[in-house]
């Protein structure tokens, strides 16, 4: 006698029975319909790596400074009068700044003049002595060498008060102060009617035209760096570039270690178009190399690393490379590359991850 299972029941073990195979059918389809689309999906763009021409450019902060300050001090004590500029005045060579004037300066003066005036004394009394023993001579009251020692005292007399009243010229001079050369003036270090000392400073000028650029380099620029190079200072606040030329290159690294390089106007004739203290941006350029080139878009970024997609007769593989400079919508390649090769340019990073879904399942 046969036992006849339920209906139901047979119904239940069949949808039991038929289920994996419904699953494996419709994932067998997926991967059809994958399989179909990835092969109805045209490739996408590819260049090919030529070797451009690169020519290196290095940047910087730079700051426009004076190349030295001018100190006018005073050489004798004195009370300053007549104080005529301020901070930011601007001068002439041999404009007058100020005068000395006090009872030391006085008395030196007093002290000159006596000497002139002795020297003076000295003087007409040589004369005159040379003048008698010349008459002496003639009458044959007298020798030769008595003559010659007039001679010489005279010579001697001339010559003390020569310096007696180049001492005196001095002095008079000690008592303006004038500008040594031609600027602005950065700081007034003494005040009308003050007293000063031998060698105090009075204020302190900047040399018209006695600019450069002071920027600092760091790391594999600052040893790219050499006398000579070409370059602009485009200032911070707008304006017309400025050709620059590297003039000194620091001989020792500062504290923060980077480079100090010192620039100047590439052509020294006519006025500089800038102001002291005004900061820019200081481009340098290298010599030129020839390099590989490709667009920036076929670059991708993994695990910290960059990668290309190569064409290659097996379809694109991924190749890891080490990017250089970038400029515009190109990236020079250091190394892992070789001309002639193409590499994907369009829509490179989703060829790189593409069939990265095939490595994950779907939750039951």
């Amino acid at each position: 006698m046969k036992t006849h299972l339920p209906i139901r029941q047979r119904r239940a073990t069949a949808a039991w029975l038929l289920a994996p195979m419904l699953c494996l059918g419709g994932a067998g389809l997926t991967h059809a319909a994958a399989a179909a689309q990835a092969a109805a999906t045209p490739a996408p763009a590819a260049v090919t790596v030529q070797a451009k021409t690169f020519s290196p450019r290095l940047s910087a902060y730079g700051q426009v400074v004076p190349t030295a300050m001018v100190k006018v001090r005073v050489v004798n004590a004195g009370v300053v009068r007549e104080l005529r500029v301020l901070p930011g005045s601007v001068v002439s060579v041999g404009e007058v700044l100020a005068r000395l004037t006090g009872t030391r300066m006085q008395a030196l003066l007093t002290q000159r003049e006596s000497a002139v005036r002795s020297a003076q004394a000295r003087l007409d009394t040589a004369r005159q002595a040379l003048a008698i023993a010349r008459r002496q001579l003639a009458a044959q009251l007298s020798t030769r060498q008595a003559v010659d020692a007039a001679a010489s005292e005279l010579a001697a007399a001339q010559a003390a008060r020569q310096t007696a009243q180049a001492q005196l010229d001095e002095a008079r001079d000690l008592q303006v102060l004038k500008a040594p050369t031609a600027g602005a003036v950065v700081s007034v270090q003494a005040a009308d009617g003050e007293e000063l000392t031998p060698g105090q400073t009075l204020l302190t000028l900047q040399p018209a035209g006695k600019l450069w650029i002071r920027a600092e380099y760091f790391g594999v620029d600052a040893a790219a760096v050499h006398v000579g190079m070409s370059g602009r200072f485009e200032p911070a606040g707008g304006g017309t570039p400025l050709a620059v030329k590297v003039t000194t290159v620091g001989a020792a690294l500062d504290a923060d270690g980077g480079t100090q390089v010192g620039l100047s106007p590439a052509r020294a004739a006519g006025a500089v178009p800038w102001a002291s203290g005004q900061w820019g941006t200081v481009t340098l350029d290298g010599a030129p190399r020839a390099m590989l080139a490709v667009p920036t878009a076929s670059l991708i970024l993994d695990r910290g690393n960059w990668w290309v997609m190569v064409r290659t007769a097996h379809g694109d593989e991924p190749r890891r490379v080490v990017p250089g400079p970038t400029r515009g919508w190109q990236t020079w390649i250091a190394s892992g590359l070789r001309p002639g090769e193409q590499v994907v340019a369009q829509d490179a990073f989703l060829e790189y991850h593409r069939g990265i879904a095939h490595s994950y399942q779907p939750p039951d």
